[in-house]
């Protein structure tokens, strides 16, 4: 069973050199196990849910490409600016927050860079979907 995301949980990146956490408003009115906001497949707009990972190594980031040829070559990693492509899937559809499917921390989201961001720590561990 997989356990409800809530606000502060950790995610990383597959082309971002550091983890980050999870921001979650607490607009559903829903705690997951304890005073923390559950959080939902909704819950991945850059910046304001999820936060740069560092710096970002993924051939496809034009900020990346951009640097990497002026090093004449050389991978240049620069700063990461996640851009979501889509929601977090699968999510658990029996289980709502906000009227979307509850975020868990077996769920994945891809960035439209080529990266994979999942959620290495969901924030808690009382609470199973499912």
């Amino acid at each position: 069973m997989a356990n409800q995301v809530v606000m502060g949980a950790l995610m990383q990146c597959s082309f971002g050199l550091t983890p980050a956490p999870l921001n979650v408003l607490p607009q559903n009115q829903v705690m997951g196990g304890g005073p923390l906001p559950a959080a939902n497949i909704f819950d991945m707009k850059p910046l304001l849910n999820v936060p740069p990972f560092g710096m970002c190594i993924s051939p496809a980031n034009p900020m990346v490409i951009a640097a990497t040829a002026a090093a004449l070559g050389v991978l240049t990693p620069m700063p990461c600016m996640p851009v979501p492509a889509g929601t977090w899937l699968p999510g658990d559809p029996k289980v709502l927050i906000g009227f979307l499917p509850a975020l868990t921390n077996d769920s994945k989201l891809l960035c439209s860079w080529g990266g994979v961001i999942q959620l290495n720590l969901p924030g808690q561990f009382t609470v199973s979907d499912g």
